[in-house]
Protein backbone atom coordinates (compact mmCIF):
# COMPACT_ATOMS: atom_id res chain seq x y z
CA UNK A 1 0.00 0.00 0.00
CA UNK A 2 2.85 2.38 0.84
CA UNK A 3 4.60 1.62 -2.48
CA UNK A 4 1.43 2.38 -4.45
CA UNK A 5 0.85 5.60 -2.52
CA UNK A 6 4.46 6.67 -3.17
CA UNK A 7 4.04 6.07 -6.94
CA UNK A 8 0.84 8.06 -6.87
CA UNK A 9 2.55 10.94 -5.18
CA UNK A 10 5.29 10.96 -7.86
CA UNK A 11 2.59 11.00 -10.55
CA UNK A 12 0.87 13.98 -8.90
CA UNK A 13 4.19 15.90 -8.67
CA UNK A 14 4.90 15.26 -12.34
CA UNK A 15 1.48 16.59 -13.29
CA UNK A 16 2.03 19.70 -11.16
CA UNK A 17 5.46 20.24 -12.76
CA UNK A 18 4.06 20.00 -16.27
CA UNK A 19 1.27 22.41 -15.33
CA UNK A 20 3.78 24.94 -13.98
CA UNK A 21 5.87 24.71 -17.18
CA UNK A 22 2.78 25.30 -19.33
CA UNK A 23 1.79 28.32 -17.24
CA UNK A 24 5.26 29.84 -17.50
CA UNK A 25 5.31 29.26 -21.25
CA UNK A 26 1.94 31.02 -21.66
CA UNK A 27 3.10 33.97 -19.54
CA UNK A 28 6.20 34.35 -21.76
CA UNK A 29 4.01 34.35 -24.85
CA UNK A 30 1.72 37.05 -23.48
CA UNK A 31 4.51 39.19 -21.95
CA UNK A 32 4.99 41.51 -24.97
CA UNK A 33 1.31 42.19 -25.07
CA UNK A 34 1.19 42.89 -21.37
CA UNK A 35 4.26 45.18 -21.62
CA UNK A 36 2.70 47.06 -24.50
CA UNK A 37 -0.47 47.43 -22.53
CA UNK A 38 1.45 48.80 -19.57
CA UNK A 39 3.42 51.24 -21.72
CA UNK A 40 0.32 52.43 -23.52
CA UNK A 41 -1.60 53.02 -20.33
CA UNK A 42 1.27 54.64 -18.44
CA UNK A 43 1.04 58.12 -20.08
CA UNK A 44 -2.66 58.31 -19.25
CA UNK A 45 -2.01 57.53 -15.61
CA UNK A 46 1.04 59.82 -15.10
CA UNK A 47 -0.71 63.22 -15.34
CA UNK A 48 -3.17 62.27 -12.61
CA UNK A 49 -0.45 61.44 -10.06
CA UNK A 50 2.70 63.40 -10.99
CA UNK A 51 5.83 62.64 -9.05
CA UNK A 52 7.03 65.66 -7.10
CA UNK A 53 10.29 67.01 -8.62
CA UNK A 54 13.32 66.87 -6.43
CA UNK A 55 14.30 70.46 -5.56
CA UNK A 56 17.84 71.45 -6.48
CA UNK A 57 19.74 73.93 -4.36
CA UNK A 58 20.43 77.25 -6.07
CA UNK A 59 23.90 77.48 -4.59
CA UNK A 60 25.95 74.67 -3.09
CA UNK A 61 25.93 75.16 0.66
CA UNK A 62 29.21 74.29 2.33
CA UNK A 63 29.14 73.17 5.93
CA UNK A 64 31.63 72.04 8.50
CA UNK A 65 35.26 71.78 7.46
CA UNK A 66 34.56 72.70 3.82
CA UNK A 67 32.81 75.91 4.85
CA UNK A 68 35.75 76.81 7.07
CA UNK A 69 38.23 76.16 4.25
CA UNK A 70 36.16 78.23 1.81
CA UNK A 71 35.95 81.09 4.31
CA UNK A 72 39.70 80.95 4.83
CA UNK A 73 40.34 81.00 1.07
CA UNK A 74 37.98 83.94 0.53
CA UNK A 75 39.63 85.83 3.38
CA UNK A 76 43.08 85.33 1.85
CA UNK A 77 41.77 86.49 -1.53
CA UNK A 78 40.32 89.67 -0.02
CA UNK A 79 43.53 90.29 1.90
CA UNK A 80 45.67 89.79 -1.20
CA UNK A 81 43.47 92.11 -3.31
CA UNK A 82 43.55 94.86 -0.67
CA UNK A 83 47.30 94.45 -0.29
CA UNK A 84 47.79 94.87 -4.05
CA UNK A 85 45.53 97.96 -4.17
CA UNK A 86 47.33 99.48 -1.18
CA UNK A 87 50.76 99.06 -2.79
CA UNK A 88 49.43 100.55 -6.04
CA UNK A 89 48.02 103.58 -4.18
CA UNK A 90 51.44 104.19 -2.65
CA UNK A 91 52.97 103.93 -6.14
CA UNK A 92 50.52 106.49 -7.58
CA UNK A 93 51.23 108.81 -4.64
CA UNK A 94 54.97 108.60 -5.37
CA UNK A 95 54.34 109.38 -9.04
CA UNK A 96 52.41 112.51 -8.06
CA UNK A 97 54.87 113.50 -5.33
CA UNK A 98 57.95 113.32 -7.55
CA UNK A 99 56.01 114.85 -10.49
CA UNK A 100 56.51 111.94 -12.88
CA UNK A 101 53.64 113.25 -14.99
CA UNK A 102 54.98 111.79 -18.24
CA UNK A 103 54.21 108.23 -17.06
CA UNK A 104 50.55 107.14 -17.24
CA UNK A 105 49.33 105.52 -14.05
CA UNK A 106 48.09 102.44 -15.91
CA UNK A 107 51.63 101.79 -17.20
CA UNK A 108 53.08 102.08 -13.70
CA UNK A 109 50.43 99.86 -12.10
CA UNK A 110 50.73 97.14 -14.78
CA UNK A 111 54.53 97.20 -14.40
CA UNK A 112 54.16 96.84 -10.63
CA UNK A 113 51.76 93.92 -11.16
CA UNK A 114 54.34 92.20 -13.37
CA UNK A 115 57.03 92.61 -10.70
CA UNK A 116 54.71 91.30 -7.98
CA UNK A 117 53.72 88.34 -10.14
CA UNK A 118 57.37 87.47 -10.72
CA UNK A 119 58.11 87.74 -7.00
CA UNK A 120 55.17 85.47 -6.13
CA UNK A 121 56.30 82.98 -8.78
CA UNK A 122 59.76 82.81 -7.17
CA UNK A 123 58.16 82.22 -3.76
CA UNK A 124 56.01 79.40 -5.20
CA UNK A 125 59.03 77.90 -6.97
CA UNK A 126 60.95 77.82 -3.68
CA UNK A 127 57.85 76.16 -2.09
CA UNK A 128 57.68 78.86 0.58
CA UNK A 129 53.99 79.64 -0.08
CA UNK A 130 51.24 78.92 -2.58
CA UNK A 131 49.09 81.92 -3.57
CA UNK A 132 47.99 80.52 -6.92
CA UNK A 133 44.27 80.72 -6.10
CA UNK A 134 44.47 84.18 -4.54
CA UNK A 135 46.29 85.79 -7.48
CA UNK A 136 43.94 84.36 -10.13
CA UNK A 137 41.60 86.94 -11.67
CA UNK A 138 37.92 85.93 -11.61
CA UNK A 139 35.87 87.28 -14.56
CA UNK A 140 32.62 87.19 -12.55
CA UNK A 141 34.19 89.42 -9.91
CA UNK A 142 35.15 91.86 -12.65
CA UNK A 143 31.70 92.06 -14.23
CA UNK A 144 29.76 92.14 -10.97
CA UNK A 145 31.96 94.27 -8.71
CA UNK A 146 34.74 96.08 -10.58
CA UNK A 147 33.33 97.12 -13.95
CA UNK A 148 29.97 98.71 -12.90
CA UNK A 149 31.57 101.47 -10.74
CA UNK A 150 34.03 102.31 -13.54
CA UNK A 151 31.31 102.61 -16.18
CA UNK A 152 28.88 104.47 -13.92
CA UNK A 153 31.53 107.00 -12.88
CA UNK A 154 32.41 107.59 -16.54
CA UNK A 155 28.82 108.44 -17.36
CA UNK A 156 28.35 110.47 -14.17
CA UNK A 157 31.41 112.67 -14.79
CA UNK A 158 30.45 113.66 -18.33
CA UNK A 159 30.07 117.31 -19.32
CA UNK A 160 26.49 116.87 -20.43
CA UNK A 161 26.27 120.04 -22.50
CA UNK A 162 29.00 119.10 -24.95
CA UNK A 163 27.95 115.46 -24.84
CA UNK A 164 24.35 116.03 -25.94
CA UNK A 165 25.40 118.63 -28.51
CA UNK A 166 27.75 116.10 -30.14
CA UNK A 167 25.69 112.95 -29.55
CA UNK A 168 25.55 112.23 -33.29
CA UNK A 169 29.31 112.33 -33.81
CA UNK A 170 29.97 110.39 -30.61
CA UNK A 171 27.48 107.68 -31.59
CA UNK A 172 29.03 107.43 -35.07
CA UNK A 173 32.49 106.87 -33.60
CA UNK A 174 31.33 104.57 -30.82
CA UNK A 175 28.86 102.34 -32.70
CA UNK A 176 29.87 102.42 -36.36
CA UNK A 177 33.58 102.80 -35.63
CA UNK A 178 33.66 99.97 -33.11
CA UNK A 179 31.69 97.72 -35.47
CA UNK A 180 34.13 98.49 -38.31
CA UNK A 181 37.09 97.63 -36.10
CA UNK A 182 35.43 94.42 -34.90
CA UNK A 183 34.64 93.28 -38.45
CA UNK A 184 38.16 94.04 -39.70
CA UNK A 185 39.89 92.20 -36.85
CA UNK A 186 37.41 89.31 -36.77
CA UNK A 187 37.25 88.92 -40.56
CA UNK A 188 41.03 89.11 -40.87
CA UNK A 189 41.54 86.41 -38.24
CA UNK A 190 38.94 84.16 -39.87
CA UNK A 191 40.30 84.42 -43.43
CA UNK A 192 43.93 84.12 -42.31
CA UNK A 193 42.94 81.01 -40.40
CA UNK A 194 41.20 79.56 -43.46
CA UNK A 195 44.40 80.17 -45.43
CA UNK A 196 46.39 78.28 -42.74
CA UNK A 197 48.48 81.35 -42.02
CA UNK A 198 47.49 81.46 -38.34
CA UNK A 199 45.49 79.34 -35.90
CA UNK A 200 42.17 78.40 -37.51
CA UNK A 201 39.07 79.71 -35.74
CA UNK A 202 35.37 79.72 -36.58
CA UNK A 203 33.55 82.84 -37.74
CA UNK A 204 31.78 83.16 -34.38
CA UNK A 205 34.96 82.95 -32.32
CA UNK A 206 36.78 85.32 -34.68
CA UNK A 207 34.05 87.95 -34.46
CA UNK A 208 33.87 87.58 -30.67
CA UNK A 209 37.61 88.18 -30.39
CA UNK A 210 37.43 91.12 -32.80
CA UNK A 211 34.64 92.65 -30.71
CA UNK A 212 36.37 92.33 -27.35
CA UNK A 213 39.71 93.63 -28.59
CA UNK A 214 38.02 96.74 -30.04
CA UNK A 215 37.31 98.18 -26.57
CA UNK A 216 39.57 101.25 -26.36
CA UNK A 217 40.77 103.01 -23.19
CA UNK A 218 42.27 106.34 -24.36
CA UNK A 219 43.07 107.71 -20.90
CA UNK A 220 46.40 109.03 -22.17
CA UNK A 221 44.64 110.78 -25.05
CA UNK A 222 42.22 112.56 -22.72
CA UNK A 223 45.02 113.72 -20.42
CA UNK A 224 47.12 114.98 -23.33
CA UNK A 225 44.16 116.80 -24.90
CA UNK A 226 43.45 118.53 -21.58
CA UNK A 227 47.07 119.61 -21.18
CA UNK A 228 47.33 120.83 -24.78
CA UNK A 229 44.26 123.07 -24.42
CA UNK A 230 42.51 121.22 -27.22
CA UNK A 231 39.07 122.44 -28.18
CA UNK A 232 36.64 121.15 -25.51
CA UNK A 233 34.27 119.87 -28.19
CA UNK A 234 37.01 117.67 -29.64
CA UNK A 235 37.94 116.58 -26.13
CA UNK A 236 34.35 115.58 -25.47
CA UNK A 237 34.21 113.76 -28.82
CA UNK A 238 37.10 111.51 -27.83
CA UNK A 239 35.93 111.10 -24.23
CA UNK A 240 32.34 110.29 -25.16
CA UNK A 241 33.49 107.84 -27.83
CA UNK A 242 35.73 106.05 -25.34
CA UNK A 243 32.88 105.65 -22.84
CA UNK A 244 30.30 104.37 -25.33
CA UNK A 245 32.95 102.28 -27.05
CA UNK A 246 33.40 100.07 -23.98
CA UNK A 247 29.69 99.37 -23.73
CA UNK A 248 29.31 98.77 -27.49
CA UNK A 249 32.24 96.36 -27.47
CA UNK A 250 30.69 94.36 -24.63
CA UNK A 251 27.32 94.25 -26.41
CA UNK A 252 28.98 93.09 -29.65
CA UNK A 253 30.82 90.34 -27.77
CA UNK A 254 27.59 89.25 -26.08
CA UNK A 255 25.93 89.25 -29.49
CA UNK A 256 28.57 86.89 -30.85
CA UNK A 257 28.27 84.63 -27.81
CA UNK A 258 24.51 84.75 -27.35
CA UNK A 259 23.24 84.82 -30.94
CA UNK A 260 25.68 82.90 -33.09
CA UNK A 261 26.07 80.09 -30.57
CA UNK A 262 22.35 79.27 -30.54
CA UNK A 263 21.40 75.97 -32.13
CA UNK A 264 18.38 77.35 -34.02
CA UNK A 265 20.69 79.43 -36.23
CA UNK A 266 22.27 76.39 -37.91
CA UNK A 267 19.73 76.40 -40.77
CA UNK A 268 19.99 80.17 -41.37
CA UNK A 269 22.83 81.47 -43.50
CA UNK A 270 23.98 84.52 -45.35
CA UNK A 271 21.91 87.69 -45.34
CA UNK A 272 19.28 86.36 -42.90
CA UNK A 273 21.98 85.65 -40.31
CA UNK A 274 23.33 89.19 -40.62
CA UNK A 275 19.86 90.74 -40.29
CA UNK A 276 19.00 88.61 -37.25
CA UNK A 277 22.35 89.40 -35.60
CA UNK A 278 21.80 93.11 -36.27
CA UNK A 279 18.35 92.89 -34.70
CA UNK A 280 19.78 91.10 -31.69
CA UNK A 281 22.43 93.82 -31.28
CA UNK A 282 19.91 96.64 -31.64
CA UNK A 283 17.65 95.00 -29.07
CA UNK A 284 20.54 94.69 -26.62
CA UNK A 285 21.79 98.23 -27.29
CA UNK A 286 18.57 100.23 -27.30
CA UNK A 287 16.77 98.01 -24.77
CA UNK A 288 19.58 98.40 -22.25
CA UNK A 289 19.90 102.14 -22.93
CA UNK A 290 16.16 102.64 -22.48
CA UNK A 291 16.18 100.68 -19.22
CA UNK A 292 19.07 102.74 -17.83
CA UNK A 293 17.47 106.00 -18.95
CA UNK A 294 14.15 105.04 -17.35
CA UNK A 295 15.87 104.16 -14.07
CA UNK A 296 17.67 107.50 -14.05
CA UNK A 297 14.46 109.44 -14.67
CA UNK A 298 12.66 107.53 -11.92
CA UNK A 299 15.48 108.36 -9.50
CA UNK A 300 15.21 112.05 -10.45
CA UNK A 301 11.46 112.13 -9.78
CA UNK A 302 11.85 110.18 -6.54
CA UNK A 303 14.47 112.51 -5.07
CA UNK A 304 12.56 115.54 -6.34
CA UNK A 305 9.34 114.69 -4.51
CA UNK A 306 10.90 112.86 -1.50
CA UNK A 307 13.04 115.60 -0.05
CA UNK A 308 15.95 113.89 1.71
CA UNK A 309 18.26 116.89 1.68
CA UNK A 310 18.22 117.28 5.46
CA UNK A 311 19.46 113.69 5.92
CA UNK A 312 22.47 113.29 3.58
CA UNK A 313 23.14 109.71 4.68
CA UNK A 314 19.71 108.53 3.49
CA UNK A 315 20.07 110.63 0.34
CA UNK A 316 23.45 109.12 -0.47
CA UNK A 317 22.14 105.62 0.23
CA UNK A 318 19.31 106.05 -2.29
CA UNK A 319 21.79 107.29 -4.90
CA UNK A 320 23.94 104.18 -4.44
CA UNK A 321 20.87 101.94 -4.77
CA UNK A 322 19.68 103.66 -7.95
CA UNK A 323 23.21 103.52 -9.33
CA UNK A 324 23.47 99.70 -9.16
CA UNK A 325 19.79 98.93 -9.70
CA UNK A 326 19.75 99.04 -13.54
CA UNK A 327 22.73 96.69 -13.79
CA UNK A 328 21.04 93.87 -11.90
CA UNK A 329 17.69 94.41 -13.63
CA UNK A 330 19.23 94.44 -17.12
CA UNK A 331 21.23 91.28 -16.48
CA UNK A 332 18.10 89.60 -15.15
CA UNK A 333 16.24 90.54 -18.36
CA UNK A 334 19.16 89.21 -20.49
CA UNK A 335 20.15 92.70 -21.61
CA UNK A 336 23.47 94.49 -21.23
CA UNK A 337 23.97 95.68 -17.67
CA UNK A 338 26.98 97.78 -18.68
CA UNK A 339 25.04 99.74 -21.31
CA UNK A 340 22.17 100.20 -18.85
CA UNK A 341 24.34 101.49 -16.00
CA UNK A 342 26.18 103.85 -18.37
CA UNK A 343 23.00 105.61 -19.48
CA UNK A 344 21.71 105.59 -15.91
CA UNK A 345 24.88 107.44 -14.88
CA UNK A 346 24.46 110.02 -17.65
CA UNK A 347 20.80 110.68 -16.82
CA UNK A 348 21.30 110.71 -13.05
CA UNK A 349 24.16 113.18 -13.42
CA UNK A 350 22.06 115.42 -15.66
CA UNK A 351 18.85 115.41 -13.59
CA UNK A 352 19.04 113.55 -10.27
CA UNK A 353 22.27 115.18 -9.14
CA UNK A 354 20.64 118.61 -9.00
CA UNK A 355 17.99 117.30 -6.59
CA UNK A 356 20.67 116.51 -3.98
CA UNK A 357 21.96 118.62 -1.16
CA UNK A 358 25.38 120.26 -1.65
CA UNK A 359 26.98 117.85 0.84
CA UNK A 360 25.69 114.79 -1.04
CA UNK A 361 26.70 116.30 -4.39
CA UNK A 362 30.34 116.57 -3.30
CA UNK A 363 30.19 113.22 -1.50
CA UNK A 364 28.78 111.48 -4.58
CA UNK A 365 31.49 112.83 -6.88
CA UNK A 366 34.39 111.98 -4.61
CA UNK A 367 33.03 108.55 -3.65
CA UNK A 368 32.50 107.54 -7.28
CA UNK A 369 35.95 108.74 -8.27
CA UNK A 370 37.58 106.90 -5.37
CA UNK A 371 35.76 103.63 -6.01
CA UNK A 372 36.38 103.82 -9.77
CA UNK A 373 40.07 104.50 -9.17
CA UNK A 374 40.39 101.50 -6.85
CA UNK A 375 38.56 99.24 -9.32
CA UNK A 376 40.72 100.35 -12.25
CA UNK A 377 43.87 99.95 -10.18
CA UNK A 378 42.83 96.46 -9.10
CA UNK A 379 42.16 95.37 -12.68
CA UNK A 380 45.44 96.76 -14.06
CA UNK A 381 47.42 95.19 -11.21
CA UNK A 382 45.83 91.78 -11.79
CA UNK A 383 46.51 92.23 -15.50
CA UNK A 384 50.23 92.36 -14.69
CA UNK A 385 49.90 89.44 -12.27
CA UNK A 386 48.17 87.32 -14.93
CA UNK A 387 51.40 86.99 -16.91
CA UNK A 388 52.59 84.47 -14.34
CA UNK A 389 49.26 83.10 -13.04
CA UNK A 390 47.40 82.50 -16.32
CA UNK A 391 47.92 79.20 -18.25
CA UNK A 392 49.28 80.43 -21.57
CA UNK A 393 49.33 79.21 -25.15
CA UNK A 394 51.57 81.40 -27.29
CA UNK A 395 51.72 81.46 -31.10
CA UNK A 396 53.98 84.14 -32.56
CA UNK A 397 52.25 84.37 -35.95
CA UNK A 398 48.81 84.72 -34.34
CA UNK A 399 50.01 87.51 -32.00
CA UNK A 400 51.77 89.47 -34.75
CA UNK A 401 48.85 89.31 -37.17
CA UNK A 402 46.40 90.27 -34.41
CA UNK A 403 48.47 93.37 -33.53
CA UNK A 404 48.59 94.35 -37.22
CA UNK A 405 44.81 93.87 -37.59
CA UNK A 406 44.11 95.84 -34.38
CA UNK A 407 46.16 98.81 -35.63
CA UNK A 408 44.56 98.56 -39.08
CA UNK A 409 41.05 98.38 -37.62
CA UNK A 410 41.72 101.44 -35.46
CA UNK A 411 43.01 103.34 -38.50
CA UNK A 412 40.00 102.45 -40.65
CA UNK A 413 37.82 103.50 -37.72
CA UNK A 414 39.43 106.91 -37.06
CA UNK A 415 40.58 108.38 -40.38
CA UNK A 416 37.58 107.84 -42.73
CA UNK A 417 34.96 108.67 -40.08
CA UNK A 418 36.85 111.80 -39.01
CA UNK A 419 37.14 113.02 -42.61
CA UNK A 420 33.42 112.37 -43.01
CA UNK A 421 32.56 114.28 -39.82
CA UNK A 422 34.70 117.28 -40.85
CA UNK A 423 32.24 118.01 -43.66
CA UNK A 424 29.50 118.65 -41.08
CA UNK A 425 31.46 120.18 -38.21
CA UNK A 426 32.47 123.76 -37.44
CA UNK A 427 35.33 122.53 -35.23
CA UNK A 428 37.55 120.62 -37.63
CA UNK A 429 39.70 117.72 -36.49
CA UNK A 430 43.23 118.24 -37.82
CA UNK A 431 45.33 115.40 -39.31
CA UNK A 432 47.70 115.74 -36.35
CA UNK A 433 44.84 115.10 -33.93
CA UNK A 434 43.66 112.17 -36.07
CA UNK A 435 47.09 110.58 -35.79
CA UNK A 436 47.18 111.11 -32.01
CA UNK A 437 43.70 109.59 -31.68
CA UNK A 438 44.83 106.56 -33.69
CA UNK A 439 48.16 106.09 -31.93
CA UNK A 440 46.80 106.38 -28.40
CA UNK A 441 43.97 103.89 -28.83
CA UNK A 442 45.10 101.83 -25.86
CA UNK A 443 43.49 98.55 -24.84
CA UNK A 444 42.71 98.26 -21.17
CA UNK A 445 40.88 96.20 -18.60
CA UNK A 446 37.73 95.32 -20.54
CA UNK A 447 39.34 93.23 -23.34
CA UNK A 448 41.31 91.30 -20.74
CA UNK A 449 38.24 90.45 -18.64
CA UNK A 450 36.11 89.64 -21.71
CA UNK A 451 38.76 87.22 -22.97
CA UNK A 452 38.58 85.30 -19.69
CA UNK A 453 34.77 85.32 -19.83
CA UNK A 454 34.51 83.70 -23.27
CA UNK A 455 33.36 80.08 -23.13
CA UNK A 456 35.52 78.75 -25.97
CA UNK A 457 36.19 75.10 -26.63
CA UNK A 458 38.67 73.41 -26.68
CA UNK A 459 40.64 74.75 -23.76
CA UNK A 460 43.70 75.52 -25.90
CA UNK A 461 41.65 78.01 -27.94
CA UNK A 462 40.61 79.83 -24.77
CA UNK A 463 44.22 79.94 -23.59
CA UNK A 464 45.36 81.26 -26.98
CA UNK A 465 42.76 84.05 -26.95
CA UNK A 466 43.61 84.97 -23.35
CA UNK A 467 47.37 85.02 -23.96
CA UNK A 468 47.03 87.06 -27.16
CA UNK A 469 44.73 89.57 -25.46
CA UNK A 470 47.17 90.04 -22.57
CA UNK A 471 50.04 90.62 -25.00
CA UNK A 472 48.04 93.16 -27.05
CA UNK A 473 46.91 95.02 -23.92
CA UNK A 474 50.46 95.15 -22.56
CA UNK A 475 51.81 96.17 -25.98
CA UNK A 476 49.42 99.10 -26.29
CA UNK A 477 49.75 100.20 -22.64
CA UNK A 478 53.52 99.89 -22.24
CA UNK A 479 54.77 100.77 -25.73
CA UNK A 480 52.08 103.01 -27.24
CA UNK A 481 50.98 104.54 -23.93
CA UNK A 482 54.55 105.17 -22.87
CA UNK A 483 55.43 106.51 -26.33
CA UNK A 484 52.55 108.99 -26.54
CA UNK A 485 54.47 111.72 -24.72
CA UNK A 486 57.57 111.55 -26.99
CA UNK A 487 55.26 111.54 -30.00
CA UNK A 488 53.58 114.72 -28.78
CA UNK A 489 56.93 116.40 -28.26
CA UNK A 490 58.06 115.45 -31.78
CA UNK A 491 54.84 116.49 -33.52
CA UNK A 492 54.11 119.55 -31.40
CA UNK A 493 57.39 121.43 -31.06
CA UNK A 494 55.90 124.93 -31.08
CA UNK A 495 53.22 124.03 -28.54
CA UNK A 496 55.79 122.43 -26.24
CA UNK A 497 58.00 125.53 -26.41
CA UNK A 498 55.06 127.78 -25.48
CA UNK A 499 54.21 125.47 -22.57
CA UNK A 500 57.78 125.72 -21.30
CA UNK A 501 57.51 129.50 -21.34
CA UNK A 502 54.22 129.30 -19.44
CA UNK A 503 55.66 126.61 -17.14
CA UNK A 504 52.84 124.26 -18.04
CA UNK A 505 53.70 120.61 -18.57
CA UNK A 506 51.62 117.73 -19.87
CA UNK A 507 50.19 115.83 -16.91
CA UNK A 508 49.18 112.21 -17.53
CA UNK A 509 48.15 111.60 -13.91
CA UNK A 510 44.42 111.01 -14.05
CA UNK A 511 44.13 110.83 -10.26
CA UNK A 512 45.80 114.20 -9.64
CA UNK A 513 43.72 116.00 -12.26
CA UNK A 514 40.44 114.52 -10.99
CA UNK A 515 41.28 114.94 -7.32
CA UNK A 516 42.06 118.64 -7.55
CA UNK A 517 38.77 119.70 -9.15
CA UNK A 518 35.08 119.60 -8.45
CA UNK A 519 32.76 119.89 -11.41
CA UNK A 520 31.34 123.41 -11.29
CA UNK A 521 28.28 122.47 -13.28
CA UNK A 522 27.47 119.87 -10.61
CA UNK A 523 27.32 122.55 -7.91
CA UNK A 524 25.01 125.03 -9.57
CA UNK A 525 22.84 126.90 -7.08
CA UNK A 526 20.36 128.65 -9.33
CA UNK A 527 16.94 129.45 -7.98
CA UNK A 528 13.89 129.00 -10.19
CA UNK A 529 13.81 132.68 -11.18
CA UNK A 530 17.56 132.70 -11.93
CA UNK A 531 17.24 129.52 -13.99
CA UNK A 532 14.44 130.97 -16.14
CA UNK A 533 16.48 134.14 -16.69
CA UNK A 534 19.46 132.01 -17.65
CA UNK A 535 17.42 130.05 -20.21
CA UNK A 536 15.97 133.27 -21.59
CA UNK A 537 19.49 134.56 -22.26
CA UNK A 538 20.51 131.33 -24.04
CA UNK A 539 18.83 131.92 -27.40
CA UNK A 540 21.34 129.67 -29.24
CA UNK A 541 19.87 126.42 -27.92
CA UNK A 542 18.50 124.11 -30.59
CA UNK A 543 17.05 120.64 -30.88
CA UNK A 544 17.30 118.46 -27.81
CA UNK A 545 19.16 121.11 -25.83
CA UNK A 546 16.23 123.52 -26.22
CA UNK A 547 13.69 120.80 -25.36
CA UNK A 548 15.71 119.79 -22.33
CA UNK A 549 16.17 123.33 -21.02
CA UNK A 550 12.55 124.33 -21.65
CA UNK A 551 10.61 121.27 -20.48
CA UNK A 552 12.63 118.24 -19.30
CA UNK A 553 14.95 119.94 -16.84
CA UNK A 554 12.17 121.82 -14.99
CA UNK A 555 10.07 118.64 -14.84
CA UNK A 556 12.76 116.29 -13.47
CA UNK A 557 14.76 118.67 -11.28
CA UNK A 558 13.80 120.55 -8.17
CA UNK A 559 14.70 124.21 -8.43
CA UNK A 560 16.01 125.77 -5.24
CA UNK A 561 14.04 128.33 -3.30
CA UNK A 562 15.78 131.08 -1.37
CA UNK A 563 15.19 129.08 1.84
CA UNK A 564 16.78 125.93 0.34
CA UNK A 565 19.71 127.94 -0.93
CA UNK A 566 20.26 129.51 2.48
CA UNK A 567 19.96 126.15 4.27
CA UNK A 568 22.49 124.54 1.90
CA UNK A 569 25.00 127.32 2.41
CA UNK A 570 24.58 127.16 6.19
CA UNK A 571 25.05 123.39 6.11
CA UNK A 572 28.25 123.66 4.06
CA UNK A 573 29.56 126.50 6.23
CA UNK A 574 28.85 124.55 9.43
CA UNK A 575 30.69 121.48 8.19
CA UNK A 576 33.61 123.55 6.93
CA UNK A 577 33.92 125.45 10.22
CA UNK A 578 33.72 122.24 12.22
CA UNK A 579 36.46 120.66 10.16
CA UNK A 580 38.56 123.82 10.34
CA UNK A 581 38.25 123.97 14.14
CA UNK A 582 39.38 120.33 14.43
CA UNK A 583 42.35 121.01 12.18
CA UNK A 584 43.35 124.09 14.18
CA UNK A 585 43.42 122.12 17.44
CA UNK A 586 46.99 121.22 18.35
CA UNK A 587 48.08 118.03 20.19
CA UNK A 588 47.39 119.71 23.54
CA UNK A 589 43.95 120.91 22.50
CA UNK A 590 44.95 124.58 22.24
CA UNK A 591 45.06 126.67 19.11
CA UNK A 592 48.49 127.38 17.73
CA UNK A 593 48.23 130.88 16.27
CA UNK A 594 51.92 131.07 15.36
CA UNK A 595 51.82 127.91 13.24
CA UNK A 596 48.65 129.13 11.56
CA UNK A 597 50.21 132.49 10.73
CA UNK A 598 53.33 130.77 9.43
CA UNK A 599 51.26 128.45 7.24
CA UNK A 600 49.27 131.37 5.83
Amino acid sequence: FSLKSFQGSIHVLSLLQSQVFQTLHKSNDTEPYSNETLHSTTPAVKPTTPAPPTPKPILPVQTGVKAQEEEQSSGLTIFFSLLVIGICIILVHLLIKFKLHFLPESVAVVSLGILMGGFIKIIEFQELANWKEEEMFRPNMFFLLLLPPIIFESGYSLHKGNFFQNIGSITLFAVIGTAISAFIVGGGIYFLGQADVIYKMSMTDSFAFGSLISAVDPVATIAIFNALNVDPVLNMLVFGESILNDAVSIVLTNTAEGFFSRSDNSMVTGWETFVQALGYFLKMFFGSAALGTLTGLISALFLKHFDLRKTPSLEFGMMIIFAYLPYGLAEGLKLSGIMSILFAGIVMSHYTHHNLSPVTQILMQQTLRTVAFMCETCVFAFLGLSIFSFPHKFELSFVIWCIVLVLLGRAVNIFPLTILLNFFRDHKITPKMMFIMWFSGLRGAIPYALSLHLGLEPIEKRQLIGTTTIIIVLFTILLMGGGTMPLIRIMDIEESQSRRKNKKDVNLSKTEKMGNTIESEHLSELTEEEYEAHIYQRQDLKGFMWLDAKYLNPFFTRRLTQEDLLHGRIQMKTLTNKWYEEVRQGPSGSEDEEDEAELL
